[in-house]
């Protein structure tokens, strides 16, 4: 049975209504998306497009990764009934293999067969490794492994060898591991039309090279351009100096005709910023809107001083679909003691306690009370005929008084931890729930993979995702 899907929503969507002139894409850029009916319609004339994107994950990143997409295609095909004309509009993913954090790429996270959370890390960059775009970063031989363990950890199912073979695929020691989450995302969501652009491609990256010069006309906030370089330590950023520009860790000086051979003979050791990388995308695709999360949302308005500098039209941020996979056993947990979802997103041991104490045999709770209410009462009297008799002794009853309830709260957080030792199964519920929803206490989508639920659900689950994120770009 597909599990139930709880939309979040981040902010109200709200679509661009102002008119957009299609326009073909360059063929540098259609030749640098992977293939597809995507690809197909870019290629095929005159087009809008509605794009999101994100950097390069193992085993495609977090949830929100094919959420991004999902809700690309959605909003695509809306705009696209919508505006008429017979103008396609096509969804695009930019994947953003410029990107050097390995540590963001390096890892998948996902519940094993017990319910349990589960971390695969692929491997460790060197501290002293030059940052080297995920572009340039192979899977390695430790690909194998990381396989084995996503194949050990998880329930054994109908859908299993499917969704091992789909990432086996994609996955490879040779391949990097920005064209392994492009191949697995394009196996995945090609079908429904996905246009896979693989951002840090040679044919891509000559058709962005012009802005990404241009961009070196701007200096940012902190005194850096928009512009990083591929020098000896890895993806640098770019700080005027005198006539010329120098990286900010290797300290090297490179010349603007420096640059301009760079962007003619290896255009992929030149990238934008966070951005400047939008100010591109538009530049290179005729983007009615883009499809973010809540920090893209934040930080997008601020790259309006270089749509402005470059002369590029700015295309309009609208958030993505935001949701939550609810599990049956999550679901029965809930019901079993009227709880919401977001009781699970707690410090870990607070909503255990209160179950635990809910639990606590109706008498005992009753004589608690009782008790408390009979030690305040007993000791308001003793208070005033203290202080009608000797005021000094005020303070003398309040700490006795005080004293009475520490005992009793004593009392009741012992018998509770009793009852906890014994509700060992009702904790342990708890605290794969919250694994679930909350893991690590980040949401849902930020933390886990899709392969896992792929693994227990099989494609009814991607199908019931898509119908999910389109009723969400549907609305009015």
């Amino acid at each position: 049975m597909i599990p139930r899907i709880v939309p979040t929503p981040i902010a109200r969507l709200e679509l661009p209504t102002e008119p957009a002139t299609p326009r073909r894409v360059a063929p540098e850029v259609v030749a640098s998306t992977l293939p597809g009916p995507g690809r197909d319609r870019l290629a095929g004339g005159a087009v809008l497009a509605v794009t999101t994107g994100q950097q390069p994950g193992l085993f495609t990143g977090p949830l929100y990764t094919i959420y991004k997409a999902l809700s690309a295609i959605a909003l695509a095909r809306r705009l696209e009934r919508e505006r008429g004309g017979g103008v396609p509009v096509v969804p695009v993913f930019w994947v953003a293999g410029d990107d050097h954090d390995f540590a963001e790429a390096n890892h998948a996270s996902f519940l094993n067969a017990a319910g349990d959370l589960a971390h695969i890390v692929l491997r460790e960059r060197p501290a002293d490794a030059p940052l080297a775009p995920l572009a340039r970063e192979r899977c390695g031989d430790e690909i194998g492994a990381a396989l084995e363990q996503l194949k050990a950890g998880t329930p054994d199912s109908e859908f299993k060898t499917d969704v091992l073979r789909w990432l086996e695929t994609a996955y490879r020691p040779d391949a990097t591991l920005a064209d392994a989450c492009a191949e697995a995302l394009n196996a995945l969501l090609g079908p429904r039309g996905l246009a896979v652009l693989r951002a840090y491609d040679r044919g891509a990256k000559r058709a962005a090279a012009p802005w990404v010069l241009r961009g070196l006309d701007q200096t940012l906030a902190d005194g850096y351009t928009p512009v990083l370089v591929e020098a000896a330590q890895g993806r640098d950023r770019l700080e005027p100096n005198g006539d010329a520009y120098r990286t900010r860790r290797s300290g090297e000086r490179f010349t603007r005709a420096d640059l301009e051979r760079l962007a003619r003979e290896a255009p992929e050791r030149l990238s934008p910023n966070v951005l400047l990388r939008p100010v591109v995308e538009a530049a290179l695709l005729p983007t009615l809107a883009y499809a973010g999360g809540p920090a893209e949302l934040k930080y997008l308005p601020d790259a309006a001083p270089l749509y402005d500098a470059l002369g590029v039209a700015p295309q309009k941020p609208v958030p993505r679909w935001s949701g939550v996979i609810v599990e049956g056993r999550v679901e029965k947990l809930l019901q079993r003691h009227g709880l919401a979802l977001d009781a699970l997103d707690g410090k870990p041991g607070e909503l255990e306690a209160r179950l635990v104490r809910e639990s606590l045999p109706p008498e005992a709770a009753e004589s608690f009370g009782a008790l408390r209410q009979e030690i305040e009462v007993r000791y308001a009297g003793l208070a005033r005929v203290v202080s009608a008799v000797d005021p000094t002794l005020e303070r003398t009853v309040q700490s006795a008084r005080n004293a009475a309830l520490a005992g009793t709260q004593e009392i009741e957080k012992k018998l509770i931890a009793s009852l906890k030792r014994e509700s060992e199964t009702l904790l342990r519920q708890i605290s794969r729930a919250r694994d679930a929803v909350y893991p690590r206490g980040e949401p849902q989508e930020r933390v886990l993979t899709l392969a896992s639920f792929l693994i227990r659900y099989g494609p009814g689950l991607l199908d019931a995702l898509g119908d999910e994120v389109a009723r969400w770009a549907d609305a009015p």
